[in-house]
């Protein structure tokens, strides 16, 4: 392998593909192969689907299985063995770039492979594009503010353990929560309770479907996986 392999991690934003950046289009239309996450059970990838127009026709496209557990060692073999497979086709210094969802960095299947070939093949490049948040853009369509003045924001996932939200969104200005398809009827019971905050959610924002609920009661009980939800201080 040549030590000029290089993989982007690109952002593709939540939903919309003009929400790409410019360096993440320029990027897309130079690279040799483009990687895309998708579940093991099948190859259809959202964040393939929204830059694919960027892409360049001769342009090589990969899909990588990953499968849907919490397994680690299932896990981690197919982290390694996605690494294996990229390492193959960036040979003779060809470069990558492994599109994701919203940000590279934030819940991204992007950060897992970074870590584990960083950890196995040390001498690949990488470089981060990153990108609109899902919750960037549910705030600009709710034309929300996230925080001002002296004012925190917490960002957490769904898939964390439930009771821990009643004491931590009590001691929070405001909060994101995303993956909230994941124990969705425990979330909303828990923000139902809470004083002084209003709650509003998203789902599949960018893309058919998508919709906006500000009154969490309205929200159908069995939820989209691309979903989030704002939590905000009430004026006074």
């Amino acid at each position: 392998m040549s030590n000029s392999c290089k993989i982007y991690g690109i952002g593709v934003g939540p939903g919309d593909s003009d929400l790409l950046t410019v360096r993440a289009v320029n990027i897309l239309k130079e690279v040799d192969v483009v990687f895309a996450a998708s579940s093991s059970k099948n190859d259809f990838s959202h964040s393939l689907k929204i830059a694919s127009e960027f892409i360049r026709d001769d342009c090589e496209v990969v899909r990588l299985g990953y499968p849907m557990t919490r397994d680690k060692a299932v896990l981690q073999a197919a982290w390694e063995k996605n690494c294996e497979i990229a390492l193959e086709l960036l040979a003779e210094g060809r470069t990558g770039a492994f599109l994701t969802l919203g940000d590279p960095l934030i819940y991204s299947t992007f950060g897992y492979m970074m870590q584990t070939m960083n950890r196995l093949y040390p001498e690949v490049e990488f470089e981060v594009v990153p990108g609109i948040t899902s919750y960037q853009a549910a705030a600009a369509k709710s034309r929300q503010v996230l925080v001002e003045s002296g004012q925190n924001l917490l960002l957490t996932s769904g898939v964390a353990d439930p009771e821990m939200f009643r004491e931590t969104l009590n001691s929070v200005d405001n909060a994101v929560i995303l993956k909230a398809y994941r124990n969705f009827p425990e979330l909303r019971r828990t923000a139902e309770e809470l004083d002084g905050m209003d709650v509003k959610f998203y789902t599949r924002l960018g893309l058919e479907g998508e919709a906006v609920y500000d009154n969490i009661a309205d929200v159908p009980e069995k939820t989209h996986y691309l979903s989030l939800m704002l939590l905000t201080s009430r004026k006074e």
